[in-house]
């Protein structure tokens, strides 16, 4: 089993390096020390397990984050995006605290704070980000950021990270520095991923292992339906759904929902008020459609976890109560079009949904979901397909 990157992606990689290089230039004078990228992700499934502790199969995909990168001899930050016309944003190391920064820039400033805290001697560096990773749809553009930040600066520095490190430095980004309550999986599928392969992560101790998830020799594609609604971690419901958690937790005497079976929630049932059961439930039954979506690819190949995607949204929408009306129409009218299983992926509140489909039926699919979203009234959605691809790397 090879878990060697795509030529033909390494390719692409390198003469996208070469281009932000040359912007770096043309923006800040001078040349990079180095351009380094990360992917965004889709999560397979496991919605919401990551901070219980739980398990989730997320892979990394074919759009990435990238940075060039140069370092300076003074402690000043400055920053810029080739998205929009926002401008050099400059900033010092002196200057970084949580709630200093403003949108995109806490993400690339969060993790040079983070690093900070751990002691590590980061310069002040000139940055440009070039990134193709839809923002807000739910596949990780902000880890995708962080992760070819810290990606960057690990090598910059001589930090010697390893990738468990990497992860928890960016978690500390989030939810120090952004304000973000989220766990560890969106920087393990980004710095972890590997081409034709999903990382089943166990969030409680970091172990990952690499599942073969090729849907091309399965007659396959999978279908991203970004919905164009935007979400953010940062709000009050994605906090509000990991209190539920940490309460049901508590109430059952558990060191974290992970540690809740599914024979365990009958009696659950009597011990929780209704809603926080429904959260705990959703959690609880999430992790055991992670572990056997895991067996069967293995066993039997993409074709045969279908039904779990399908079981995975109705949790969401009606037990974790994160989906919406778009989302919800890109499952029901993708499924009812030809896909063999779909889900919203991703925090929740908006964002993206999956839609696992026969090659042959993917021209119908995409067609029944765009006119579905027409007469609905909902904005145009954006449809693509994504194939698991590597992790961060430098690429020049």
């Amino acid at each position: 089993m090879s878990t060697a990157p795509d030529p033909l992606a390494v390719s692409a990689s390198a003469g996208a390096g070469d281009l932000a290089a040359a912007r770096f230039t043309q923006e800040f004078g001078g040349v990079p020390a180095g351009v380094w990228q990360a992917p965004g992700r889709v999560n397979l499934i496991g919605e919401h397990t990551d901070y219980n502790e739980g398990f989730v199969l997320p892979f990394a995909i074919d759009r990435t984050a990238r940075v060039a990168v140069g370092v300076r001899s003074d402690s000043t930050i400055r920053l810029l995006s080739t998205y929009g016309d926002q401008g050099v944003v400059t900033t010092s190391l002196e200057s970084l605290e949580p709630g200093s920064a403003k949108g995109w820039t806490k993400y690339p400033l969060g993790v040079i704070w983070s690093l900070r805290q751990r002691g590590i001697d980061v310069p002040g560096i000139d940055l440009l980000l070039d990134s193709n990773v839809p923002l807000g749809a739910g596949l990780s553009s902000s880890h995708a950021i962080e992760c070819a930040v810290i990606t960057a600066l690990n090598e910059l520095t001589g930090a010697g990270l390893v990738a468990q490190e990497m992860v928890l430095a960016t978690q500390q980004a989030e939810n120090d520095f952004v304000g973000a309550p989220t766990g560890i999986m969106d920087q393990s599928a980004s710095l972890r991923g590997s081409h034709g392969h999903a990382v089943f992560l166990d969030c409680r101790d970091q172990n990952a292992r690499l599942v073969p998830f090729e849907t091309e020799p399965a007659g396959l594609v999978l279908l991203v339906i970004d919905t164009k609604v935007s979400h953010s971690h940062a709000d009050g419901g994605y906090a509000s759904r990991r209190a539920s958690c940490e309460l049901g937790a508590e109430v059952l005497g558990a060191k974290a929902l992970r540690d809740v079976q599914v024979g365990d929630l009958e009696e659950a049932s009597g011990l929780l008020d209704e809603v926080t059961f429904r959260r705990v439930r959703h959690v609880v039954t999430e992790n055991d459609r992670v572990l056997q979506t895991v067996e069967l690819l293995g066993r039997q190949g993409p074709s045969a976890i279908g039904h779990l995607l399908d079981a995975s949204h109705a949790s969401m929408r009606d037990d974790f109560e994160i989906s919406c009306p778009e989302l919800d129409l890109a499952v029901d009218s993708s499924r009812a079009s030809g896909a063999i299983g779909a889900r919203m992926t991703g925090g929740g509140f908006g964002g993206a949904a999956i839609a696992l489909t026969p090659a042959d039926a993917e021209r119908k699919v995409r067609d029944a979901v765009v006119r579905a979203f027409a007469q609905a009234g909902f904005t145009a959605p954006d449809i693509f397909t994504v194939s698991p691809a590597a992790g961060a790397m430098r690429i020049a």
